[in-house]
C-alpha cells in the first residue's frame, strides 16, 4: 500500500474533528469538519467514529493527528522529544490496523520544565517542508493553549505553551467578569492599548479586576470590555513568547480570527508577524508525512 496513492488525513482534536479526502496528486478534493473531538467518543467507540470517517469520504488509509493518539484517544502515539522534526514523526507513527497511522505528539524537558504538544507539530513541520517558514522562524500557535516554538534548523527545538485561550473562556464563564465578555472581540483601540499596557508591564490579576472598576467607574465602555480583556491576556501571552532567546522572524499559524489578534499585539511589540492559515499547514505536514510512509 502507497499512501501517496491517495489517503485520508485526519486533524482530530479534544472538541472537533477535521477530515481531508487527499487525492494521488496531493490534492484534497473532499473534506468535513464536526464537533465530534475525542471527548464526544463513548469507551470502546472508536472503531466506530474511525468507521463513520471512510463512510463520508471514501475507503481510503487514514493517517491521523491530534489527541486521537493522547491518552483519551483511541490508540496512545508516545510523543517523541525535542528536537523533532518529520523524520521522528514518521518514526514514532503507531498503527492501530494495517490502513490506519498516528501521528505522534511533541515533548520537551529542560532541567524542571516539561512541555508538550498534539496536532501543532504536523502544522510547524509541514510549513518547514513547505517552504512557507523559515527553518529558523520563532512561531506563534494560538488556539486554547497558545505555543511558541523556536525553530532551529528547520526542527522544533524547543516550545513552551501558555494557556491563554482556556484563561479567557474561563473568565468569561465563571469569573466576576463573566457578563462584561459576552461582545465579540475585535482589534480595536481597547484592544491595542491593553496589549501594549501587558507587554511592558507584569501586572496581569491587577489588570483583569480593573476591566469591572473602569466600567463601573466609568472609565470605559462596557462594549470593550471583551477586547480589553483579550488584550491583556493576549499582550501577557506575547511578552512571555518575544521572551524567548531569539530574534527570528516570527510566524504566527492558526486559525484567522486568531492570528489577527496575535499579530496586533505582536507589532505593539514593534515586532513584525506573518500569517498563516494553520489548515493549510496542516494539509502540508501531513502530505509530507505521508510521502514518506
Amino acid at each position: 500500500m502507497r499512501w501517496a496513492d491517495g489517503f485520508i488525513g485526519v486533524d482530530w482534536g479534544t472538541t472537533n474533528r477535521r477530515g481531508y479526502l487527499i487525492d494521488s496528486a496531493g490534492r484534497c478534493t473532499r473534506e468535513f469538519e464536526d464537533a465530534k473531538g475525542v471527548l464526544s467518543v463513548p469507551a470502546g467507540g472508536f472503531p466506530d467514529a474511525v468507521a463513520e470517517i471512510r463512510q463520508r469520504l471514501g475507503d481510503q488509509p487514514l493517517l491521523l493527528a491530534g489527541m486521537i493518539g493522547s491518552n483519551r484517544g483511541w490508540v496512545e502515539a508516545p510523543y517523541v522529544s525535542c528536537p523533532a522534526d518529520m523524520e521522528k514523526l514518521v518514526g514514532g507513527l503507531v498503527r492501530p490496523g494495517d490502513r490506519e497511522a498516528i501521528v505522534p505528539g511533541a515533548s520537551y524537558v529542560d532541567g524542571d520544565r516539561a512541555d508538550v504538544m498534539r496536532g501543532e507539530e504536523v502544522q510547524i513541520l509541514g510549513a518547514v517542508a513547505a517552504g512557507m517558514v523559515d527553518p529558523g522562524a520563532l512561531v506563534c500557535h494560538p488556539g486554547t493553549h497558545n505555543k511558541w516554538v523556536v525553530l532551529r534548523k528547520g526542527q522544533i527545538q524547543s516550545f513552551r505553551t501558555v494557556m491563554t485561550g482556556e484563561l479567557f473562556s474561563l473568565l468569561k464563564e465563571h469569573s466576576i467578569l463573566a457578563d462584561l465578555l459576552k461582545g465579540e472581540v475585535a482589534v480595536n483601540d481597547a484592544f491595542r492599548s491593553a496589549a501594549r499596557y501587558a507587554i511592558y508591564h507584569e501586572a496581569l490579576p491587577a489588570e483583569l479586576f480593573s476591566v469591572r472598576a473602569r466600567v463601573l467607574l466609568g472609565q470605559a465602555r462596557k462594549e470593550d470590555a471583551a477586547s480589553y480583556t483579550s488584550g491583556i491576556l493576549i499582550g501577557t501571552d506575547v511578552r512571555i513568547g518575544l521572551s524567548l532567546p531569539t530574534g527570528a522572524q516570527v510566524v504566527v499559524m492558526g486559525k484567522p480570527e486568531l492570528t489577527r489578534l496575535y499579530a496586533a499585539a505582536i507589532a505593539e511589540a514593534t515586532r513584525d508577524a506573518i500569517e498563516l492559515d494553520g489548515e493549510q499547514c496542516f494539509l502540508a505536514g501531513i502530505r509530507e508525512i505521508a510521502k514518506r510512509i
